[in-house]
């Protein structure tokens, strides 16, 4: 049938908007009693805890020394009790944000009060933007938004995300949730969405960010092997320059107030219970200013299912003297208590982790009474036009185009009057906002975004994405010889990849192949084939098809993302995404077991490597891949040739060929100084305006150090049709030309170094510069 509108009930965003603003007749504010320090409390009100004028370190010793042994215990997991007699009410710690505020953790409800909340792109198609100023812009939205609810008393403060796992296996079913498969690419996620939830007001939080699952976690359940149970056997060289390098930046540079260790444990050692990675890494080397989490009932099962320890007493003694601070479950509230008495624990460890999670909650404002930090934001402050605005440009800037073949889009509204919108997730809504999701603003499904455009003929093919029957093709190539063009919109949702759901291919599931190409064969005009998914699919079938005009990969594009496509398709937004990861043929698979971490090619075990980093075989879409309805062109307007690496004559290595051999040591030269920067000019040779990503890439010199290009740098511009502009790009010496040997040293290598900047090539010369010692 064709219709100009689409029928179905579904609130856009600026419908609910006004919805909201005028349930504010209802709300009257800040509806949520002091946390603690309530001046109406006699009791309380002038503790020194409560004195807002006193260093944080001091409130904090004076409330430990105040609380009893079976107080401290119960503050020790995530609902975390109130101590009454002090005036401090109950708190549950666990609330999401991963993509705009979530309903998935008890601390967040939503209904009655407040009736959705901004739900932005899945992060993997947000980390398609390379756009960190966005990313960071997203972060501070869902911030104020999750203010909002805590003021409305709907939501905590403290929210577990992100997820800055690195997207290793194309199978994993929460690959999703991260910014993809380069290490460069999520560490700078990591700190800009982190900067935007907590913000910018010195030591004060807005709220508490949290990176996780540390470290090396990216298989929840495959082949019989699941997360609970999953020993991951990682070289010291991959958990240096790769599992650890955004959580190493999220400390570093964002400035996170928590990190969470995983399920997993990493060679032989829960990553919970393993004081060198929590104490002597998190807290030690990095220095972190905030509580380690665990995540959810890891410290219990390291007791139950890993069989880790001997007692429930020995697994709430190993965590906390690790340093773990906080439970995501009830084992430390059980069984703490008991390992003290058994001499196991002191309750100077308990006061250790405790003085953590209460400077984070002080931090937050939650001990400063009702004079609370952000209390002028309310129920008026949620899905907000611009907020509703901001989640549509991450969709447009997030969507990749992959092929066009230039008889395809952008579609005309005066040549293809009429369009067959075909498949499952034609006209879905919820699966646009992926998994850690709350309860969106409004939707607009790809069927109700093209609409807008042009009539619409539309039929899903299939009942769903698995997609069993072939029963409905027919219709839908019914559909495709009416009208004037065909998009089929296709791919994968939350019942193929998913949390503790990995894929067991990536394959189109059921029908779906056979669903596109008689569709596409049938359409009388141009073909464009859409794919949602989280993941990579092998859809070579689609790419060798002529009669299929374009592939699109709109990831799961948020609340708007059917506005989004239906711009794309017709030309509104010129795309300017890139992949994040890299996507395989299905053959790739065979090769590598999700259950061996290594990073690297081994081809005496017919190992092929993993991510563009490592593996040099054939691919559908390499990493960094996607097109424009423009071209570019790049030149090197400057950079350097040559830079000095200074280094004490002490460090030498035996003598000077050594060092050149084995390189820099970071650690023994003054890395803090060693920064250069490179200009690029970008020059858009086409007749449309569009946004462009500069990518830097590095290879280090041939011969031992010969591993393949990494990323070091990008940057999204914008340039006119016909236009130039100059991109600059910062380059440190230690963080983007270094290596990481197999001791997990981290290096800098001396020699020619190969810069990439698209089809460019730069050498930047690495020399040492000898240093004595003076006297």
């Amino acid at each position: 049938m064709v219709t100009k509108t689409h029928t179905k009930c579904i609130l856009s965003p600026s419908s609910l908007f006004f919805l909201l603003t005028g349930f504010l007749i209802f709300f009257t504010g800040e509806s949520r009693p002091p946390f603690a320090c309530d001046p109406s409390n006699r009791a309380t009100k002038d503790l020194p805890f409560c004195r807002v004028n006193l260093p944080i370190r001091n409130r904090v010793q004076d409330l430990l020394g105040r609380l009893t042994l079976q107080e401290k215990v119960r503050l020790l997991v995530n609902n975390a009790a109130a101590v009454p007699r002090l005036g401090i009410q109950g708190y549950e710690w666990w609330s999401e944000a991963l993509h705009g505020v979530s309903d998935v953790g008890p601390g967040t409800k939503f209904l009655p009060t407040f009736l959705g909340a901004t739900q932005f792109p899945q992060v993997i198609t947000t980390a398609s933007t390379f756009n960190d100023t966005l990313w960071e812009e997203i972060g501070q939205v869902v911030s104020n938004e999750a203010r909002a609810m805590y003021n409305g008393g709907k939501a905590g403060l403290t929210y577990w995300s992100p997820n800055v796992n690195i997207f290793r296996d194309p199978r994993w079913g929460r690959g999703q949730e991260t910014p993809g498969e380069d290490p460069t690419l999520a560490a700078r996620y990591a700190v800009r969405y982190v900067r935007g939830l907590q913000g910018n007001a010195g030591d004060r939080l807005k709220v508490a960010a949290c990176c996780k699952h540390y470290t090396a976690y990216d298989l929840d359940n495959w082949n019989g092997v699941d997360r609970f149970h999953f020993n991951a056997k990682v070289s010291k060289q991959d958990l240096e320059d790769t599992y650890n390098v955004p959580f190493k930046a999220c400390v570093l540079e964002g400035k996170v107030a928590s990190v969470m260790c995983s399920y997993n444990q990493v060679n032989g050692k829960p990553t919970c219970a393993d004081p060198n990675l929590l104490k002597n890494t998190i807290r030690g080397a990095w220095r972190l200013n905030g509580y380690i989490v665990s995540d959810c009932d890891s410290v219990g099962i390291m007791y139950t299912s890993q069989h880790y320890t001997a007692t429930p007493e020995d697994a709430a003694a190993q965590s906390i003297k690790a340093g773990l601070d906080l439970d995501c479950g009830p084992h430390l509230a059980v069984y703490t208590e008991g390992a003290i008495k058994q001499g196991k624990l002191r309750e100077v460890d308990v006061n250790g982790a405790l003085a953590n999670t209460i400077a984070v909650q002080m931090r937050l404002g939650m001990f400063d009474g009702p004079r609370q930090p952000y209390g002028n934001l309310k129920i008026s402050d949620v899905c907000l036009v611009s907020s509703n605005q901001l989640a549509l440009e991450a969709a447009r800037q997030g969507i990749v185009l992959l092929d066009n073949r230039g008889h395809g889009p952008p579609l005309s509204t005066a040549r293809h009057h009429t369009v067959a919108v075909i498949g499952p997730n034609s006209d879905v809504t919820v699966t646009m906002i992926g998994n850690y999701a709350g309860i969106a603003c409004g939707y607009t499904t790809p069927l109700q975004g093209i609409a807008r455009y042009v009539k619409t003929i539309h039929q899903a093919g299939c009942s769903d994405v698995s997609c069993r029957g072939n029963q409905l093709i027919g219709h839908a190539e019914g559909a495709a010889r009416q009208a004037d063009a065909t998009v089929l919109v296709m791919g994968l949702d939350q019942s193929i990849e998913a949390e503790a759901r990995d894929r067991t291919n990536i394959l189109l599931p059921g029908h779906q192949q056979e669903l596109i190409s008689r569709v596409a064969k049938s359409s009388r005009g141009p073909c464009v084939l859409v794919i949602m998914s989280g993941g990579p699919v092998d859809i070579s079938f689609a790419k060798r098809d002529p009669r299929i005009s374009a592939i699109i990969w709109a990831g799961y594009p948020g609340q708007s993302g059917g506005t989004a496509i239906a711009d794309i398709l017709f030309g509104t937004t010129n795309p300017g995404g890139k992949l994040p990861m890299t996507w395989y043929p299905q053959e790739y698979l065979a090769k590598v077991p999700m259950i061996n971490m290594g990073m690297r090619a081994d081809p005496a075990h017919n190992y092929p490597g993993r991510t563009y980093r490592f593996y040099k075989g054939p691919v559908v879409y390499p990493f960094g891949h996607g097109l424009s309805y423009t071209t570019f062109r790049h030149s090197i307007a400057q950079a350097p040739t040559t830079f000095s690496v200074p280094m004490l004559s002490v460090h030498l290595e035996n003598n000077n060929a050594t060092t050149l051999t084995n390189g820099v040591r970071v650690s023994h030269t003054r890395c803090s100084t060693l920064s250069t920067s490179l200009h690029i000019d970008v020059e858009n040779t086409g007749t449309m305006d569009g946004t462009h990503t500069v990518m830097v890439f590095s290879s280090p010199p041939e011969g031992k150090w010969a591993t393949h290009k990494q990323l070091v740098g990008f940057q999204k511009v914008h340039v006119a049709a016909g236009g130039l502009q100059r991109v600059g790009l910062d380059l440190h010496i230690c963080k983007h030309l270094s290596v990481v040997d197999p001791f997990g040293i981290r290096r800098v290598p001396m020699g020619e170094h190969t810069l990439h900047i698209g089809d460019l090539k730069h050498s930047l010369a690495i020399k040492p510069a000898i240093e004595e010692i003076k006297y």
